[in-house]
């Protein structure tokens, strides 16, 4: 019972993390699965963690694609996006959990008008890109989210 919820905050936390983008969510949330398979054993606890496994995987590749398309229609370069995560990343240090958003948004407009010389196409690029963010931060979710309930399925079957 108490590695079950001991695996059931793990989850909790990597569901957290894919809100907040600080902690690889979705590989905790599998982690945490996988350690809870591994210990209760049998076909059905593997079998959660293969279904697991499948959705997660699924949730990745959906969250790159759909963003990507987003951010291919917006015309936003992955270099713009690379340069507002990292400044995401010091901003998060610099003015802590804030500072994150900030940053990276700041980033993004600044290197769009760089590249565009236009404040309003500069701007329309930093929406899109955080449209796509929430895209991605949606679709981890969504998997993560659905991971777990195969989780919850499996306490109860094994």
């Amino acid at each position: 019972m108490l590695g079950e919820v001991l695996v059931g905050l793990a989850i909790a936390v990597g569901l957290v993390g894919i809100v907040v983008q600080i902690l690889p969510g979705n590989v905790l949330v599998l982690g945490s699965v996988l350690v809870w398979a591994w210990v209760t054993g049998g076909t059905a606890a593997w079998v959660c963690f293969a279904v697991a496994a499948l959705v997660i995987v699924l949730a990745e590749i959906g969250q790159w694609l759909l963003a990507g398309r987003h951010m291919r229609r917006a015309e936003v370069p992955w270099s713009t996006l690379a340069v507002g995560g990292l400044a995401g990343i010091v901003g998060f240090f610099v003015v802590p959990v804030v500072g994150l958003f900030l940053f990276f948004t700041l980033a993004v407009l600044v290197m769009e008008y760089l590249r565009r010389r236009d404040v309003r196409a500069a701007w329309r690029a930093t929406v899109a890109a955080l449209q796509a963010t929430a895209i991605t931060i949606g679709v981890q979710l969504l998997g993560g989210l659905a991971a777990t309930g195969v989780w919850a399925v499996g306490l109860f079957v094994t």
